[in-house]
């Protein structure tokens, strides 16, 4: 049901879906522009029938949206204390079902100088594939790219990060963040770097 309700919307809506959706892995939700990106990506997972678990700021989960969000596969993350959410999240992906979990590397809608690196420290650590999922509001195209390992060369994820990303804008292509991570800055002078 979900499927075709969702295949029905992204049709009148104009918007081409593209990519196989995954069944298990951390999926980085990107370009986050607008509030719009969390309703495409649930047409998106939905189309491939799949719910998926999405990492959301814990303020929103108050009243009626809170019970909404929680219904659509939302979980409600305190981001100065993500710790307990996040332990629990890993021992659930490690129990060898399928899994996914969304979470917007930006860390909001506005443009900034870095990408939070939870996506890639959660699929490190839980052993998961990180799946490259899009917005394009130029193209009106969303979906899935390839997926990549999260290995330990924090310069060397990236570098396939950014190239998938290069050209893809968001809905709103002046609140893009270039992808980039913290974790960066002294990792080329690492032993690690490649």
């Amino acid at each position: 049901m979900r499927s075709r309700l969702a295949r029905l919307v992204l049709r009148l809506a104009r918007w081409t879906a593209v990519g196989d959706v995954p069944r298990t892995g951390v999926v980085v939700g990107a370009p986050h522009t607008s509030n719009w990106d969390f309703v495409m990506m649930l047409l998106i997972m939905w189309r491939g029938g799949v719910t998926p678990r999405v990492l959301i700021k814990h303020s929103l989960f108050k009243g009626p949206l809170g019970w909404l969000l929680t219904r659509l596969g939302g979980v409600s993350l305190d981001r100065d204390n993500p710790g307990a959410v996040v332990r629990e999240l890993m021992s659930e992906a490690r129990r060898g079902e399928p899994f996914l979990l969304i979470l917007a590397a930006e860390g909001t809608r506005t443009k900034g100088e870095y990408w939070k690196s939870g996506f890639w420290r959660i699929a490190r650590a839980a052993k998961l594939p990180i799946a490259l999922a899009f917005i394009d509001g130029p193209s009106r195209t969303a979906g899935f790219g390839p997926t990549i390992v999260a290995g330990p060369d924090v310069v060397q994820v990236m570098d396939q990060v950014r190239d998938f990303y290069r050209d893809k804008r968001g809905i709103h292509p002046e609140r893009r963040t270039e992808p980039r991570l913290r974790e960066e800055r002294g990792a080329a002078d690492g032993p690690t770097a490649g």
